[in-house]
Order: structure tokens, then sequence, then C-alpha cells
């Protein structure tokens, strides 16, 4: 009954396959490289400093990794990215949109521009590079993954009083753009589910980088009573799910936000 069924170790080994990590060289971006290469796949890294890029390359386990230059807001440079992405590594097999290079304005002062500049960035060319690399999956009749980066706030508001009189905001764009990913991700998953490409979205929770911990130790004190789990997320908990999701062990999920939160958006 079961001599046909494979084995985890082998539904989640990426061998062979080559991942596009934008954003690479960030708090998040990073982990989720490491864990790709670690899973087996040859990773192409980006960053808008092609030389962090190639440095970040240069650490990541196994051989063939390739660091590049990115500005995900040039949306005319996009076709021409993956063709080096293609060139360099050969095949792409999984996309994972996370560069972000929106601003980070109050609710009373946010413009028009700032909005412009948060779709721009985080919800058009995330589309736009999702289709150029199923259109270079379609030419190969190859399947695929496309991992987009959303967030908790895709979902649910942020608490008022987490940010009071505080030197921080929780961005009007940056929750709507993230809301507008997570249904995005839905619409291109039934859309390319026949070309064998599936698309999901990962929401991560309270990720703060460890400077905001260290300079802001009131607003990390907030956002822990708030989380069910009572504390922040490491960049290393967004592993596991972003193996599961680019290799076949995630082979018939499809079109779904996971939420990677701690707990938040259960209460």
């Amino acid at each position: 009954m079961y001599s046909e069924e494979r084995s985890i170790q082998d539904l989640f080994d990426l061998t062979g396959r080559v991942a596009v990590v934008t954003g690479a060289t960030g708090w998040l971006g990073a982990a989720m490289s490491r864990a790709l290469a670690e899973a087996g796949a040859r990773v192409v890294v980006t960053s808008r400093d092609g030389e962090q890029a190639a440095a970040l390359a240069s650490t990541l386990v196994g051989n063939g990794h390739v660091g590049l230059a990115f500005a995900q807001d040039d949306a005319a440079s996009i076709p021409s990215f993956v063709a080096e992405a293609v060139d360099r590594a050969g095949q792409v097999d999984i996309l994972v949109n996370n560069a972000y290079g929106g601003t980070a304005p109050d609710i009373d002062t946010a413009t028009a521009e700032d909005f412009d500049r948060a779709y721009h960035t985080g919800v058009t060319a995330y589309f736009l590079l999702a289709r150029e690399v199923v259109f270079h999956l379609r030419g190969r009749g190859a399947p695929g993954s496309i991992i987009n980066i959303g967030s908790m706030y895709g979902v649910v508001a942020s608490y008022p009083d987490a940010y009071a009189e505080l030197p921080v905001n929780s961005p009007p764009n940056y929750h709507g753009l993230k809301g507008g990913i997570v249904h995005l991700t839905r619409h291109l998953a039934v859309y390319w589910a026949a070309d064998g490409v599936r698309v999901n979205t990962i929401s991560p929770g309270p990720f703060p980088t460890q400077r905001v911990k260290d300079s802001q130790p009131e607003f990390i004190a907030r956002l822990d009573s708030k989380s069910p789990m009572g504390r922040m997320g490491l960049p290393s908990e967004l592993k596991g799910v972003t193996v599961l999701l680019a290799s076949d062990a995630g082979s018939y999920i499809t079109g779904q936000n996971i939420l990677v939160d701690g707990g938040w958006t259960a209460w």
C-alpha cells in the first residue's frame, strides 16, 4: 500500500532546484535563503547592493549560489533580471517575493506618494516578477512555487495602544498592500494551477529586528503582551514553512495564506 509513498526526507529535498529570494540580505530574507540552501536548492539572492548579495551567497551551504543586484521597484528591469538569474543559475523553480522598500508614515501624515510607492514595490512588482518566472516555467514545461511574503497586518489591524507615544508607526500603506498580497495570491493560484505553479503567502507576525529590540524595549514589551506566546518571532521560525511551500512536501497547497504569528491572529 505504501510502496510508492515518498519519504519525508525526499519530499522536503530541494536538490536540483533553483530558488530566487528577493530582499535576501534582510532580517527574514537571509533566514529563508539559508533554509532553501540547507534543503539542497541553489539560491539566487538579491539586494539593491550587489556586493551584499554576493557576500550572503558566499555564506550559504552548498555550491552554485549567486548574488545579484536587483531593485524591485524598477519594473522595467524585471524581465532582464529573471533572464540573468536563469543565465547564471540555469533555471528558476522557486520564487520568494520578499523585498520591500516602502515608507513608514503615520496614519495622520501618509501621502498618496507613500501609498503609490508601497503598492508599486510590494504588490505590482511582486506580480510582475512572479509572472515573469511563470513565463520561464511554462517555457520549460516545469512546475514551480511562488511564495509571497505578506504580514499578519494584511489580515488584522494593529493595536493603537501598542504604538501610542512611541517613535514607531503602524503604516496604513503597509497594511493596505499586505492585504492586497493575500488576495492577489489567491487569484494567481487559481489561474496558474493549470501550469503546475503553486502560489502561497507566508504572513509573519511580529519579527522585530535586533536593532528595534535594542532601541525600543517598551515597544517590544507591548507587543509581547499582545501575543499568546508572550514573545517575538525569530527568523529561524520561518525556515520550516518556507521549505514546506517550496518543496514537494507542499505539493497540494496553493492559494493559501499561512500565518506564522505566535497565535496573534487567534485571539
